[in-house]
């Protein structure tokens, strides 16, 4: 496998200018690739059936409509098996709308190594194109409001900066990256401290430069947090009668955000409630894969 220095600076170059760390892409890229060809195994498919100076033209492509993401992360499996032969051209960028049948990237170099890297890539291409047009039908959902959807903590392990990255390639709006970024005091924490004014003073109090949000389930608990002075209030699991009520009595005090199993027919009406947020942890965790396939073309120059 190709070091990391060895790596063509374009493809890091665009990792980092979209908010990802390369080194720790080229890591992962790795850690994938040795789940093929552990302890430096061999393809024995590709070895035995294709001759080792053949060369070849492959076309990622589209097989349905949506936004495609991660195809930076493809290059970058590509690149991290076949080294300086890997010629990548015609790529699509990040965030792309396609329908069924556009090409999305073309790949040039040595036949194993393409065969040999192909799953990879489309895994990770895959499962970030649908997190992208997932998020992107809830962003069309709320066309015409002011609320944007936001994503959660819940991802896979390992992957949250890139299902995050995904997220932006949709439309949404990323929630904190860490427990460290940003304060998210929930029930379990309300209970343990004695309230949602308590819970949200103790936390002002020993981080008071970090942004806190707390989450609350009446009404009665937003008055509170509102007489605090909490300017970022979560709405858990509420009607959208009473999130309607909970925009009026805050009054632009705090930002709203609702969460709490929405789905994406019930979207729309919670934006109309006049909330700021929707926070959607199904973008990352039960996200369906896009369909992605790759074939190789009868054009050997590419």
């Amino acid at each position: 496998m190709t070091p990391y220095d060895a790596l063509p600076g374009d493809i890091l170059a665009e990792l980092t200018a979209a908010g990802l760390d390369p080194r720790a892409v080229h890591a992962a890229v790795v850690a994938a690739l040795e789940e093929d060809l552990p302890g430096g195994s061999v393809d024995v498919t590709s070895v035995a059936t294709i001759p080792v100076d053949a060369r070849a033209t492959a076309d990622l492509a589209a097989r349905e409509s949506g936004v495609v993401a991660g195809l930076g992360v493809a290059a970058l499996v590509f690149a991290t098996v076949l080294g300086e032969d890997a010629v990548v051209s015609r790529r699509l960028s990040d965030g792309s709308t396609v329908t069924a049948g556009d090409a999305v990237m073309r790949v040039s170099g040595p036949t194993r190594g393409l065969l040999t890297a192909e799953r990879t890539a489309l895994n990770f291409a895959s499962h970030l194109s649908g997190v992208a047009t997932a998020t992107a039908h809830w962003v069309a959902a709320l066309d015409g409001t002011t609320a944007k959807v936001l994503d959660t903590r819940k991802t896979l392990p390992g992957w949250r900066a890139l299902e995050k990255y995904a997220v932006r390639c949709g439309g949404g709006v990323n929630h904190r990256f860490s427990l460290s970024d940003m304060a998210l005091v929930k029930d379990n924490h309300v209970q343990a401290a004695g309230g949602v004014v308590p819970a949200y003073q103790a936390v002002r109090a020993a981080y008071p430069e970090t942004p806190i949000e707390v989450e609350v389930d009446s009404l009665e608990q937003l008055q509170q947090l509102l007489e605090a002075g909490c300017d970022r209030i979560l709405l858990d699991n509420m009607s959208d009668e009473t999130m309607r009520e909970a925009v009026r009595l805050t009054a632009g005090r705090a930002s709203l955000e609702a969460s709490g199993g929405l789905t994406l027919e019930r979207a729309r009406s919670v934006a109309l409630t006049g909330v700021d947020f929707i926070s959607v942890g199904a973008l990352t965790h039960s996200v369906r894969v896009f369909d992605l396939g790759m074939d190789l073309t009868e054009d050997p120059t590419g």
